[in-house]
């Protein structure tokens, strides 16, 4: 009999060891109200620490199009309203550590989406900036820049670029914070994350 048992709970333990990380899901994200953020839903993405600009918004980084993602340099701003659209389309709630097309409820000058993309390194400044003119869905290689992710940071939440919607890709992850230049405040690929909270619009 105790030959028959101890095989079987070895056989248990490496079932619950080796479960793919894939099927496990993160926690629900909240909002400032602590009520589930919806996905497909409209929020405001506002800054934790106050006193250093409103929410984000879209804006001419350099009177052309596209548009750069940035924070309104009003503090009193809510920005502009976006959802989030994960990749997983039977997701009815914005959980941590999950691939999501961000899109702002807005429409532009530029003829193109307000997706968000992870644009390519500036040559004047060498920083990645989030950028308009993404692509929602098709999760994969060719939509790589598309894909952006809420994490956990301390007591609040953080915005990360970091898509595994491509298993064999290499991708640059990375946090994303603002960068102020010329006293305008634009979000990119930062060592030093932007606290955010969510605001349902």
């Amino acid at each position: 009999m105790a030959t028959i048992l101890l095989p079987l709970s070895l056989l248990l333990t490496l079932v619950a060891t080796t479960e793919p990380a894939a099927t496990k899901t993160g926690a629900v994200v909240l909002d400032i109200d602590h009520r589930k953020v919806q996905t497909g839903t409209d929020y405001y993405v506002l800054p934790v620490i106050r006193g250093m600009g409103g929410g984000l918004t879209l804006k001419l980084k350099n009177k052309t199009c596209p548009f750069n993602v940035g924070q309104d340099r009003f503090e009193v701003s809510r920005g502009l309203p976006l959802k989030f659209i994960p990749a997983d389309p039977k997701q009815k709630f914005v959980q941590e550590s999950t691939d999501m097309n961000a899109v702002f409820s807005a429409a532009t000058v530029c003829v193109q989406s307000t997706a968000w993309r992870l644009g390519n390194v500036d040559d004047k400044t060498g920083r990645r900036y989030v950028m308009s003119g993404g692509v929602t869905g098709n999760p994969g290689v060719g939509t790589l820049s598309n894909w952006f992710k809420v994490e956990r940071y301390r007591e609040d939440y953080k915005l990360v670029f970091c898509p595994t919607v491509c298993k064999f890709c290499k991708v640059i992850c990375g946090d994303l914070g603002v960068f102020v230049e010329n006293g305008e405040r634009w979000l990119g690929l930062s060592d030093v994350p932007l606290a955010v909270m969510f605001k349902k619009a």
